[in-house]
């Protein structure tokens, strides 16, 4: 397990402070603002220590408020809106400076025996064993430039794969523009068998990519397009259980543009073809310059 991973677990491990109120930190790096995967996973983490733990998460619903401070923790606090026969409702607010700045509903359910179908199934993509890491197709692009040294040789608590063109590659290339994008993505380390573990590790990696799924369209990449964006929300469905140290594809497209809004929704699968989360996220996007 790389040092990465190891952090992010210490993270997601919160602080309880009092009754339904949990604390959690940032890593000690040197960010503007908080990465809204790390609110959202610790967010769902302070919630499913509430629930019965009989019960798993089947979705959670978020809203981005403020920019988080990555200097200072983040309060976290649950109310137990209801505790039904099989289902469980909890609210959670993140709060720092006094001020809300993250917001989550989510619900947990017992298992059941229902209905059973699948609309979508797996894309046809290269396997992730045959494709580069994320930092080898960034370091063919990009070479050794001293401003992105640091950043790519950096240890990533995911191993991302992509099957389609990076937006960086869309932005030199316009031919290569498209409006989805397929990423596999794994926690390269054994982990606990703990399901609610496994659920919230989805969570902190479903924010990574589905913004850029905007940005793919219209041939623009952070770093090298005059934008701004921000996450405004995020909502996420879990259909059955699955393991993010095992292989999942995160299909996304986004239909939609406009108004300085982005929508983005994605699916993961697992190796075998199983839909296992649904997620929809709209984001701010501004163009700066002309």
């Amino acid at each position: 397990m790389n040092e990465a991973l190891k952090e992010l677990l210490d993270l997601l491990d919160l602080e309880q402070i009092e009754l339904d109120i949990f604390r959690g930190r940032s890593p000690e790096e040197r960010i503007q603002r908080v990465f809204g995967g790390q609110v959202a996973a610790q967010a769902l983490v302070a919630a499913g220590r509430t629930a019965p733990p009989d019960r798993a998460v089947h979705s959670l619903h978020a809203y981005f408020i403020r920019p988080g401070d990555p200097s200072i923790p983040i309060v976290y606090n649950v109310e137990r809106v209801r505790d039904g026969r099989s289902f469980t409702t909890r609210r959670v607010v993140a709060v720092q400076h006094g001020k809300a700045i993250f917001t989550m509903s989510a619900s947990f359910h017992i298992f059941e025996e229902g209905l059973e179908h699948q609309a979508t199934n797996l894309p046809e993509v290269p396997g992730p064993e045959t494709l580069p890491t994320f930092q080898d197709r960034m370091y063919a692009l990009v070479g050794d430039r001293p401003e992105y040294r640091d950043w790519l040789s950096r240890p990533r608590p995911v191993d991302a794969r992509y099957a389609t063109p990076l937006t960086w590659e869309a932005h030199r290339n316009p031919e290569l523009r498209s409006a989805k994008t397929n990423v596999w993505f794994r926690y390269d380390a054994e982990l606990p068998d703990d399901p609610l573990l496994h659920v919230v590790l989805a969570a902190y990696a479903s924010d990574f990519t589905l913004v850029d799924t905007v940005l793919l369209a219209h041939g623009m990449a952070w770093g090298a397009s005059d934008i701004q964006g921000a996450s405004l929300d995020h909502a996420m469905w879990f259909h059955r259980p699955f393991r993010s140290d095992d292989w999942l594809l995160y299909a996304q497209q986004s239909p939609w543009a406009g108004g300085a809004r982005g929508l983005a929704r994605g699916e993961m699968f697992t190796a075998s073809g199983d839909l296992v989360v649904s997620v929809v996220q709209e984001a701010m996007i501004r163009v700066t310059k002309s």
